[in-house]
């Protein structure tokens, strides 16, 4: 994904925000909410990781709106308590 972000005029350019904008979106939340302990693909439950990859293959053929998941992502880290 990071190789087509300036082609698809992406918001994001590196590996861990696409991470974070697709895991977001896949737990309908602050990523790290749902899942223990660190990396999120090594312990997160195989449903959300496929929906996480889904959404990135959605976005990848043109049928999800990358900008649209990452404004949500950054909404719902901005909702966050700290």
């Amino acid at each position: 994904m990071p190789s087509l972000a300036a082609e698809r005029g992406w918001p994001v350019r590196a590996d861990h925000c696409f991470q974070r904008i697709l895991l977001d979106n896949a737990f309908g939340g602050v990523w790290y909410d749902f899942v223990a302990r660190r990396p999120a693909y090594a312990h997160a439950d195989d449903a959300a990781l496929a929906r996480a990859v889904a959404l990135g293959e959605q976005a990848l053929a043109g049928d999800m709106d990358l900008t649209e998941l990452n404004r949500r992502s950054l909404a719902w880290r901005r909702a966050r308590p700290s």
